[in-house]
């Protein structure tokens, strides 16, 4: 099927590909072309795809205006429907009938256009978590707009969720929703607090989107400290396994360890295509089914500025929407100017 392209967000993972690892204050317009360096040192990461001209847009929303003479397809025709998988980021995208999510009668773009990424994330962190028999998870970037989509989730589903933020700003935002385990990393008192809301809570897993530092480390620390004082002594640490799972790189440096939680503990990386693939098609098609049942509560997403396609090229634009501030979400409309 054909699909106008009406919205589509940009997603930190949209980043990734669209800027990788250039040094923004190079950028330039030249010759209707925007380009900024790449630093030598960091080269060598995305050397195979230079010279490569990738599409963009992890996910969006539009009208399906042609489609195949199936009764399937032909019966969307003129419906606004939700799509995954990348390319978004274009005024048109062809898609295959049985991958779209078809949005109720009165959706507007902008209100499905991040019906993917977000929600099914913030669903596949909860589910990981029953999978893998934890009972309490912890979530950092937490005032993100995947953190409050989380949030909402684990407020009407009763899951325990520690929050971990930056700032009082993003702690009163998360407040605000009703979020009841908030712990601020700028705090004095940050690891008391951390170890405190890990033992009223039981939290054995983490998903962590700032990657480098030591946060990682500070988390599984914490909930070595929680475990432990509920059990006997043992010089091999808390026999109850801990699990942090990275899934973003807002921080760029190394990863750093400090190994004082034991032995039973993991640390991997965690991606939505991965959960889903484990997840298996059945138990996708529900988890979808609830984002479209929810999509104007639960899985809302509010958008601070709306550009062209034109405007995601300046460079003016390109630094704002790379500094990924709390609270700030760029929708692109390609029928803008």
């Amino acid at each position: 099927m054909l699909i106008r392209v009406q919205a589509a967000p940009i997603n930190p993972g949209d980043l990734g590909l669209l800027l990788g690892p250039a040094d923004l204050s190079t950028l330039k317009v030249t010759v209707g072309k925007t380009t900024a360096a790449i630093p030598a040192s960091l080269l060598t990461g995305v050397r195979g795809r230079i010279g490569q001209s990738l599409a963009v847009g992890v996910e969006g929303a539009g009208t399906v205006i042609a489609a195949g003479n199936d009764e399937a397809s032909q019966a969307l025709v003129g419906r606004m429907v939700a799509v995954f998988g990348g390319a978004m980021f274009a005024e048109y995208r062809v898609h295959r009938t049985a991958d779209v999510l078809v949005l109720p009668n009165g959706t507007a773009a902008s209100e499905g256009a991040s019906c993917f990424a977000n929600p099914m994330t913030a669903l596949g962190m909860i589910e990981t978590m029953r999978m893998e028999g934890h009972r309490a998870l912890v979530h950092t970037a937490a005032a993100s707009n995947l953190g409050q989509i989380l949030n909402r989730i684990c407020l009407r589903d009763d899951v325990q969720l520690v929050n971990i933020v930056r700032s009082d700003a993003q702690a009163g935002l998360l407040r605000q929703i009703g979020a009841r385990h908030i712990v601020n990393t700028g705090s004095p008192t940050f690891t008391q607090d951390l170890v405190a809301a890990l033992t009223a809570t039981g939290a054995t897993l983490a998903f962590d989107a700032v990657g480098g530092g030591r946060l990682t480390s500070q988390i599984l620390s914490g909930m070595e400290r929680a475990q432990a004082a509920s059990g006997a002594y043992s010089r091999y640490g808390s026999s109850v396994h801990k699990q942090v799972y990275i899934y973003g790189g807002l921080a760029t440096g190394p990863t750093e360890l400090l190994r004082d939680y034991g032995m039973a503990w993991g640390v991997g990386g965690w991606i939505l295509t991965g959960f889903l693939a484990k997840a298996g098609p059945d138990r996708v098609k529900s988890l979808r089914r609830r984002v479209v049942d929810e999509l104007t509560s639960t899985f809302a997403s509010n958008y601070t500025s709306e550009i062209s396609l034109r405007d995601a090229l300046r460079p003016e634009v390109i630094a704002a929407y790379h500094r990924k501030r709390t609270g700030e979400k760029y929708l692109i409309n390609p029928a803008r100017s």
